[in-house]
């Protein structure tokens, strides 16, 4: 899908950005079925109607922490580290832009101002959820 850009090393998404200029109308996820952060685009015409519902318990083992940043406004360099903290890649993101980190490690170096949206599972580990190198 153009807009959408997979960053792939062995086999295994590190990453899935989601450009601003995505254009797909109607539902489209980006994320394998068996990831546990979802990400999909939703786009519609005036007048959808999404009916009335609620998602049942169902009960669910994470070990992977995966988190989605949407940048509101702002540019932010982003910068992607395999499984063995490797340097995978080096890229930037703009306002309206997204990214789910799947796997292996990132930094951030905010360039502007910037205004992001972070959401990842819970529940919050503290420093228990996070390794520095």
């Amino acid at each position: 899908m153009e807009g959408v850009r997979e960053i792939i090393k062995d086999g295994q998404i590190y990453a899935i950005i989601l450009k601003k200029e995505c254009d797909q109308p109607g539902v489209s996820f980006l994320t394998p079925g068996e990831f546990s952060q979802q990400l999909g685009l939703l786009q519609h015409d005036r007048g959808k109607v999404v009916e009335r519902h609620r998602h049942k318990l169902v009960k669910r083992e994470i070990f992977h922490t995966q988190e989605v940043l949407v940048l509101l406004s702002g540019r932010v360099q982003v910068e992607l580290y395999d499984d063995e903290r490797r340097h995978l890649e080096t890229f930037v993101l703009e306002g309206g832009d997204a990214i789910l980190l799947a796997r292996g490690g990132h930094r951030l170096v905010v360039l502007e101002p910037s205004k992001i949206i972070e959401v990842k599972q819970g529940p919050y580990a503290g420093f228990d959820d996070k390794e520095y190198f």
